[in-house]
């Protein structure tokens, strides 16, 4: 572990030697052991432990050399520290990245209690014995093809000239079963399941296989649907990679590039229905893998996005924040160049509606679990997509598994057309989100 007292220390130390008054480290360490298994043995374990330090100079012209390393013993951060200051001659003239005015502010009070790391066999007969069940819920269950136990220890640190010291650390488990059927003259079918905690203890395996089980096992009678406009709700972990695949509505440095739905006139208008509200929140305590600082050194925060459909907030590094008049949000990734990205979103009921939406007496609506093929299906400059899914027509609270079908449409459609959003929440790996009801989906049968 990396004492950053001490680390700032001689890091200051060996700039003042080598004429450096202005720089910045940042650094995360993270030890991690994974299993797979097959057929109750084990398919592959690996530890890994992956170090990277990012060290920032500006020199008297006020040009900036970024390097990385993975040594911050004095030896590797004096090699660091020179290589940046001799590459700072080649640094960018225009929007020079600068300091965090937050870099010194105090950080959020978290709880950060980290959990004992389990012994490599703990791993292993866990995910053994979830594999067993999985293929005992059901005879038509076949294979869990993909599956894994891991858990990770990380440490993040942040120090600059003007006096930042900061370090956090952090643990957390997670458990993955995606379970595979065959049957003699059907489709396979499958279906996963998904937990995170801060150890192997707290983690929530036992749900995990119910719910690999349970939607599998839902997907065994399938028919085929007509193509048409679909009333369709999506589950919160569909929504929210949905949400994702078009993260570039809320990132000011896609708005600055030029590579973003939004421009900065786009704030204070209404991008979505009213029912809609989104918070990005590191600090959510479902959030695991909360953070309390970003890369440059700003607190985090809860970000209000879009308030009742209209867009609140972008997010921000320092460098965003000062070109559009804004404040640092916390959600800088530094490196050759720093880029934005979100933490934790929290999707929440807008404003109410009467009378309230049930899938129980529901009609012919159709619930979408998971989205397929983000990578390809998803034009983020366009705003259309067009993906696969897994999921099921629902008549009055009886749940068909779809076949195969693909939805389509403009997102910035989707978001007005939300008719709307249950009231209780589904965590998921990046975020929390109840299901959302939106109407007018095109919908794509085979």
């Amino acid at each position: 572990m990396v004492q950053t007292q001490k680390l700032a220390q001689y890091t200051q130390e060996i700039a003042q030697k080598l004429g450096i008054h202005k720089y910045d480290v940042y650094g995360a360490n993270t030890d991690g052991i994974s299993v797979q298994v097959d057929q109750g043995e084990p398919k592959q374990v690996k530890a890994s432990n992956r170090s990277s330090v990012i060290v920032r100079v500006w020199n008297d012209q006020g040009t900036m050399g970024v390097t990385s390393t993975t040594n911050v013993d004095p030896v590797g951060i004096e090699l660091a520290l020179k290589t940046a200051q001799e590459a700072s001659t080649f640094g960018v003239k225009d929007h020079i990245p600068d300091f965090s005015p937050e870099a010194t502010a105090p950080l959020p009070a978290v709880n950060t209690a980290k959990a004992q790391p389990a012994p490599v066999t703990d791993l292993i007969s866990a995910l053994v014995d979830a594999e067993k069940q999985l293929l005992a819920a059901h005879p038509a269950i076949h294979s869990v093809p993909y599956n894994g136990l891991s858990q990770q220890e990380i440490e993040r640190f942040y120090l600059n000239s003007s006096g930042a010291v900061r370090s956090e650390e952090r643990t957390y488990a997670s458990v993955y079963l995606y379970s595979k059927t065959e049957q003699e003259g059907k489709k396979p079918r499958s279906a996963g399941s998904f937990r995170m905690s801060a150890g192997l203890e707290s983690l929530a395996i036992a749900h995990c296989i119910q719910e690999a089980s349970a939607k599998t096992i839902s997907h065994l009678n399938y028919q085929k649907i007509p193509s048409g406009k679909y009333r369709v709700v999506f589950s919160g972990e569909a929504f929210l990679s949905l949400l994702g695949a078009f993260s570039n509505l809320f990132n000011a440095q896609s708005v600055l590039d030029n590579q973003s739905l939004s421009t900065p006139e786009s704030i204070g208008q209404a991008i979505a229905s009213p029912l809609l509200s989104l918070v990005d929140d590191a600090l959510h305590p479902e959030n695991v893998g909360a953070e309390t600082f970003d890369g440059e050194g700003t607190p985090t925060r809860a970000v209000p996005l879009i308030t009742d459909g209209v867009l609140t907030s972008f997010i921000h590094s320092a460098g965003t924040a000062k070109r559009l008049n804004a404040q640092p949000t916390g959600h800088a990734n530094i490196g050759a160049k720093v880029s934005v990205s979100p933490h934790f979103y929290h999707v929440l009921p807008g404003k109410t509606v009467d009378p309230q939406y049930d899938l129980a007496t529901a009609e012919n609506v159709l619930l979408i679990d998971d989205l397929s093929a983000l990578h390809a299906g998803v034009s983020a400059l366009q705003g259309s997509f067009s993906l696969p899914f897994d999921g099921w027509l629902v008549n009055k609270g009886e749940k068909v598994s779809v076949d195969a079908a693909t939805i389509a449409g403009d997102f910035r459609e989707l978001l007005k057309a939300i008719a709307y959003i249950e009231t209780t929440p589904e965590l998921t790996p990046g975020g929390i989100c109840p299901r959302v009801w939106v109407d007018d989906v095109s919908v794509t049968g085979e």
